[in-house]
């Protein structure tokens, strides 16, 4: 389903604005050579924060050594030797998506992000790569990402912040923003082998950016500020609840609200849960704007799924969402279904390769059936 977890992004370098075609080519084979370098390393699962192996305090960084004091007789070093890094490279992640629908619409997202731990424990991360966006009667767009990020922590709050441009073959560029603080509400309890007990966390955000719905809002030059809290909750070792909610406000006057929650009860290797998300515009802009805008739209399921170990190096995810969905006070059926399987090809290189179908709406069809597949992948490179 569409929801505020669809990212966000925009539009073509200065450098590149007004420049023949001939040069716009060879800069983006420029640019798919570098990502294609940094997608053969690439690293970590994209996670809440709230994930139980962020509160294991054996993942910490370890505390930095003590400096020996020189004795009399030690040479001095020389100014290289003095010299440190300032951090080093911790892992790389690339994401690959490709989404369609029945009615001719396609989005693709390639996009690493390199992750760079610094001697004081925060951390810098760089994300680029190269997106592409078709849709009848539109022409193709494609769009060249670049963000850079920070993330850190004051006190028992954790911060992240994250900045760019994005770059299209043939719109103006466009800015980038996002932001996030994180805190624990009630202490966190971690078992010995890692795993989350109990612990309330809550979450605030921001996000200013292009809304990468599809080519026709990309043309129009849509964008939007979102903010929100996030709430996670652990039950108990086996139970959570999920619960956010999302404002925004467009820069073609629409304004929405979007909440979704979710409960989930894991029994061995097998989950049960429930989901609801709604979702409310101000005005219906889909002709105006071309983005799934409902003024009134729900959609509550009940999901079962398992999640295991096929091998040593194999691990897959099988899930199933049935449930209704409510457009302009219609009801019909809202079936989600889909699989995941990870592989790790060595100690510090692992990826996924997954697949989603789903007849929840992201469009405005009227009458006409309406289903969209997904193919996402993700390689993860620690060093």
């Amino acid at each position: 389903m569409a929801s505020y977890f669809r990212p966000f992004e925009s539009p073509q370098p200065p450098g590149i604005r007004g420049a023949n075609s001939k040069s716009y080519n060879m800069y983006l084979r420029l640019v798919l050579a570098v990502v294609g370098s940094i997608g053969i390393l690439t690293l970590c699962e994209t996670k809440l924060l709230a994930a139980p192996e962020n509160f294991n305090p054996g993942l910490q960084p370890p505390p930095p050594k003590p400096k020996l004091k020189p004795t009399e007789n030690t040479t001095p070093s020389t100014s290289s030797e003095a010299l440190k890094p300032l951090g080093e490279l911790e892992n790389i992640q690339t994401d690959f998506r490709n989404e369609t629908d029945n009615f001719g619409q396609q989005n693709l997202f390639i996009e690493p992000t390199a992750q760079f731990r610094l001697n004081n424990g925060n951390k810098i991360k760089f994300k680029t790569g190269i997106n592409y966006f078709d849709q009848r009667s539109v022409k193709p767009i494609t769009n060249i990402p670049f963000q850079l990020g920070w993330q850190g922590k004051i006190g028992e709050v954790t911060l992240q912040t994250a900045a760019g441009i994005d770059i299209f073959d043939r719109l103006t560029p466009a800015i980038n923003f996002n932001a996030r603080a994180e805190t624990p509400i009630t202490p966190t309890k971690v078992s010995p082998d890692g795993k989350l007990l109990s612990a309330v966390i809550l979450s605030a955000n921001l996000q200013q950016a292009p809304y990468k719905f599809n080519a026709q809002t990309l043309e129009n030059q849509i964008t939007a500020w979102r903010y929100g809290p996030d709430l996670y909750w652990q039950i108990d070792r086996n139970t959570s609840l999920f619960s956010s909610l999302r404002l925004g406000n467009y820069n073609d006057g629409n304004s929405e609200v979007q909440s979704f929650s979710r409960l989930e009860r894991k029994i061995g290797q097998f989950f049960v849960a429930a989901n609801l998300f709604t979702w409310n515009y101000a005005d219906d802009f889909e002709r105006k704007s071309g983005y799934f805008s409902p003024q009134d739209f729900l959609v509550y399921n009940a999901e079962a799924g398992w999640e295991g170990d096929v091998t040593k190096f194999l691990k897959c995810r099988l899930a199933a969402n049935l449930g209704r969905q409510r457009l302009k006070g219609e009801f019909d059926n809202a079936n989600t279904y889909q699989a995941r399987c990870t592989v790790k090809l060595s100690p510090n290189i692992e990826t996924d390769l997954g697949y989603n179908f789903s007849n929840v709406r992201n469009l405005d069809t009227g009458a006409s059936a309406y289903n969209s597949n997904s193919i996402t992948g993700q390689l993860r490179v620690k060093f």
